[in-house]
């Protein structure tokens, strides 16, 4: 299993506060306006963005779709917002930031070892293979997401 554990992060700024970014990002519902890969999200129980709240993510990629379950571990408004993957398999995390002319908004991506481990369980030989693939739709999707949500956020600002 020799592999570290893939991580990624971006950062774009963003003419927004840290605030009303965080708002737009913790509402998962909204997650589908902005991921290349995940295209819906909704709470369990109609919670909301608080630690230890649960929501589904529904991926699709073209050769495959699933589900995921999630757990909010850090809902610290203009702060930060971050949720776990599965039983840990992956943190995704999204950090404001004030700066010169709005917010740096930083999304990073985390493959933890029980996700590593999990990908060895299930895929075998396969699993180096499919744990790049992972952190290659990282690699790829994070500066997509982040302009996405750059490009909603200045549209929805006053002029």
């Amino acid at each position: 299993m020799g592999e570290t554990n893939p991580h990624f992060a971006a950062s774009v700024t963003v003419a927004s506060s840290p605030g009303t970014l965080y708002d737009m990002v913790s509402d998962v519902t909204r997650m589908g306006e902005w991921s290349p890969v995940c295209k819906a999200c909704w709470w369990s129980d109609g919670e909301g963005p608080r630690v230890g709240a649960r929501f589904t993510g529904h991926n699709e990629e073209p050769d495959m779709t699933w589900e995921t379950e999630c757990t909010v571990v850090a809902a610290d408004r203009g702060r930060e917002f971050a949720f776990i993957v599965g039983d840990s398999w992956v943190r995704w995390s999204y950090t404001f930031v004030p700066v010169e002319g709005g917010t740096e908004v930083t999304e990073t991506w985390d493959f933890l070892p029980a996700g590593i481990a999990r990908f060895h369980r299930r895929a075998g030989a396969d699993a180096p293979a499919r744990i790049a693939d992972r952190a290659e739709a990282a690699r790829t999707g994070i500066p997509k997401t982040l302009a996405a949500i750059k490009e909603k956020a200045e549209s929805a600002a006053p002029a």
